[in-house]
């Protein structure tokens, strides 16, 4: 599942940048529950958030979205 590659990506870069969800929100001005669903993978995410997120970790859209969709698609 594309949100759940996306989450997973996203709290691996938080992570190395030493910031807590609640920190890492605050920074990019976005409400810590909802940045826990989106690291979750619960969130379908818009794309104004995606560059908000991209912006806070000091990376480009193309660079977070780096590798995501390249796993085999899972069997439902």
């Amino acid at each position: 599942m594309l949100a759940r590659e996306l989450g997973m990506r996203i709290k691996g870069l938080r992570e190395n940048t030493g910031l807590s969800q609640e920190k890492f929100a605050l920074k990019i001005n976005m409400d810590r529950t909802y940045f826990a669903t989106v690291e979750s993978g619960k969130r379908n995410i818009s794309l104004n958030n995606i560059e908000k997120i991209a912006n806070g970790l000091g990376i480009s859209i193309s660079k977070l979205f780096e590798g995501i969709g390249d796993l085999p698609d899972e069997k439902y």
